[in-house]
């Protein structure tokens, strides 16, 4: 017996009908990098698998990210490694490269891979134009992978934004500090940030 012919499609397609897109792992990001693909100076992270173009950098955001470089390198004092918006590996599929990283100190300083998670201590976004980003999309991803401290540099609205105690893919801890406060990692207690000094 004869099966019935399929019923013409009358327009206005489902989400089924849409192309589906090609996701990469980190390490076919990372030839395409070593292919030329990805151009070095080409502003991209791996987000969920998707290559994302990053915003460009204005000279507020700049001069926000050397000052925090010259504070966590001074006050360190060799007790980590200072990552300056190079990649970290969260997972197969995510590989953003942060503003600022603070990492465990590491005989080749990580020239074999990216730190992973369990390098980290902190993390540190500094949006200008990119808030919404770095708190809805970012910050979800950095603690389901685990990472124990985030801060994101507000610039418009002059605060930070911390979180702490990743668990079940969210932080358990958030604070906003304005202008007038002072933190510091939860690593290094010593290492205190006067907030008012990003705004300058």
């Amino acid at each position: 017996m004869a099966e019935a012919a399929a019923a013409p499609r009358t327009g206005g397609g489902t989400a089924d009908d849409r192309p589906a897109r090609r996701r990469f792992t980190a390490e076919e990001y990372e030839r395409m990098g070593a292919a030329g693909i990805l151009h070095e100076d080409e502003r991209v992270e791996l987000i969920d698998g998707e290559i994302v173009h990053m915003a460009a950098i204005g000279s507020r955001h700049a001069g926000c990210v050397n000052f925090l470089n010259e504070w966590s390198v001074v006050g360190l004092a060799g007790r980590g490694v200072v990552a300056i918006q190079n990649p970290v590996r969260l997972s197969s599929d995510g590989e953003p490269e942060p503003d600022l990283a603070l990492a465990r100190p590491r005989a080749d300083r990580y020239a074999g891979s990216h730190p992973g998670p369990e390098d980290l201590f902190l993390i540190i976004e500094v949006a200008d134009t990119t808030l919404g980003y770095d708190r809805d999309v970012k910050a979800p991803r950095y603690a389901a992978a685990g990472i124990p401290e985030l801060w994101i540099v507000d610039l418009e609205g002059e605060r930070v934004l911390v979180y702490r105690q990743p668990r079940d893919g969210r932080y358990q801890y958030e604070a906003v500090i304005g202008r007038d406060g002072t933190l510091a990692p939860a690593a290094f207690p010593d290492l205190i940030l006067t907030v008012a000094e990003l705004f300058a």
